[in-house]
């Protein structure tokens, strides 16, 4: 037996997010149907909630986070998050623009008074500690500083949700295990919904 329609709406109003997907698929190449990646997928993430998706390769965990993200809109159902949510993403792979400075990949994702994008942009770095790099290239980071920028655009927003798709990947365990101290410091400071 279902909620009452009173209780659903309350604790509907007070999502983060809410997930309801019926179907998304892919066009199987050379094949006539198309290839099933995700299912019925149901869920409510509530304010500073952190939700972990796990699964194998192929699954449908970076597909889902793309739609969840406004990057994918060709799927059966819909998501719901409050108009003012800010979403930040931290891709499997950094995804930086190799021709721009750390400071102009993050102010890539930043709209408004160019001293308040200043602030907010020198304060995110010192955070991740990246203070004194921002004039380098992205193409001269290695790949721990690039993932370091990457939580850094992630942070510059100042989501009200946090996307995470496998962020430590392709990274030596040392490297890894600073950057989770890194994030998790972020998450407790920034009260961010992951």
């Amino acid at each position: 037996m279902g909620r009452p329609a009173a209780a659903r709406a309350t604790a509907d109003a007070m999502a983060a997010l809410t997930v309801a997907i019926v179907e998304k698929s892919f066009p199987a190449l050379g094949a006539a149907s198309a290839r099933q990646v995700l299912g019925r997928l149901d869920f409510t993430l509530r304010p500073g909630e952190t939700v972990v998706l796990t699964g194998p390769s192929g699954c449908g965990k970076t597909t889902l986070l793309n739609i969840v993200a406004g990057l994918d809109s060709r799927f059966e159902g819909h998501i719901e998050m409050p108009e003012d949510t800010r979403i930040g993403y931290v891709f499997q792979e950094p995804r930086l623009l190799p021709w721009r400075t750390v400071e102009d990949n993050l102010r890539l994702v930043l709209r408004g008074e160019e001293a308040e994008i200043a602030r907010r942009v020198g304060e995110v770095l010192a955070e991740v500690g990246l203070a004194d790099a921002h004039h380098v290239y992205a193409s001269r980071l290695s790949l721990g500083m690039a993932r370091r920028v990457a939580i850094a655009r992630a942070f510059v927003v100042r989501p009200s949700l946090l996307l995470l798709d496998e962020p430590f990947v392709s990274l030596d365990e040392p490297t890894a295990a600073r950057l989770r101290r890194l994030l998790l410091d972020l998450l407790a400071a920034h009260r961010v919904t992951t």
